[in-house]
């Protein structure tokens, strides 16, 4: 799961008097920090280093991630006028992804069989930024906008498709094995809502891979009652986060789906006969659907002992 690199020593050092998005953007650094974990922890993958706003700074909105608040906008968008300043800015060329292009393809080469897994963030949260102008609890704009100004906001998240289609191809192309999308503020959607005003977005994002030979892995927080909907945007495996166990997922799938999840981060932190009682529960829960990939249910807390992982990376092994 992204952001595992977070609970490193190593990663902060690394870090130490960059910007997140600086760092996302500077191929060598994004580089490295994506290979720490694996280095460190011997998992079976890598996820490529990013944020869910990158592609939305390469295509020139005006956005910072303030340390302790999140991704902020120098003004929201929230009209038609606004949504035609955004495709003004133009498309995303490879010119522009040359950066995150490139930090793929050193990443690659320097994991030889460890395959990469290409991260971007999906429409809906791309948007929900947007129209709020930075993080929000109930997206409560972003919702209003959806209903108030259906086709200002189909334009909306039409364009963030582009956009993360377009940063998600370009790291398929550049070698990454799987290209992942992640969903993090549809939770605060109804499925009614998700399948008329979402759904589609979705769909065009996951198209821009569609052509490539990878496997496309959907995910969401706090999206249990989507998981349908959200697998049939396009995906070949859904992420379940730690709110719903993985057989019950399974059985609302209908037992042809392979799944990702779901370990509770914040077991992370209990002690380790607690942890290992609940990761060998999520692991015999799994087997129950056509395929699970090991993984936490949302992100590595920032506080993790690095040693925690790597000993919960060998028992998953040993299973």
């Amino acid at each position: 799961m992204r952001q595992a690199g977070r609970s490193l020593p190593e990663y902060r050092a690394l870090r130490a008097g960059t910007a997140m998005l600086d760092a996302c953007l500077d191929p060598e650094m994004a580089s490295e920090i994506t290979l720490q974990p694996v280095r460190r922890h011997d998992v079976d993958a890598a996820i490529f280093f990013s944020d869910i706003v990158v592609p939305l700074r390469l295509a020139g909105v005006d956005v910072e991630i303030k340390p302790g608040v999140g991704p902020v906008m120098g003004a929201p968008v929230r009209t038609a006028a606004d949504v035609a300043a955004l495709r003004d800015l133009g498309p995303l060329t490879p010119e522009r992804l040359a950066p995150v292009s490139e930090g793929v393809a050193r990443t690659v080469a320097a994991l030889g069989s460890t395959p990469l897994i290409g991260f971007a963030g999906a429409p809906f949260t791309l948007a929900a930024y947007l129209v709020e102008g930075g993080p929000s609890r109930d997206h409560l704009a972003a919702r209003t906008l959806m209903h108030a100004d259906p086709e200002t906001w189909r334009d909306l998240t039409s364009w963030a498709a582009e956009v993360t289609g377009a940063f998600l191809r370009a790291q398929v192309l550049a070698g990454a094995s799987a290209a992942q999308l992640f969903d993090s503020w549809a939770g605060s959607l109804g499925l009614a809502d998700y399948t008329a005003h979402v759904a589609p977005a979705s769909t065009q994002a996951l198209a821009a891979v569609a052509d490539l030979d990878v496997r496309r892995v959907h995910f969401g927080t706090g999206t249990s009652e989507l998981l349908v909907a959200m697998r049939d945007v396009g995906a070949d495996v859904v992420g379940v986060d730690y709110r719903l166990p993985l057989d019950e997922a399974n059985r609302r799938l209908g037992g042809r789906t392979p799944l990702q999840g779901n370990i509770d981060p914040a077991l992370l932190g209990a002690p380790w006969p607690v942890l290992e009682a609940h990761v060998r529960d999520v692991v015999a829960r799994g087997e129950q659907a056509p395929g699970h990939v090991v993984n936490l249910g949302h992100g590595v807390p920032p506080d993790t002992d690095p040693d925690v992982l790597t000993r919960l990376v060998a028992l998953v092994h040993g299973l």
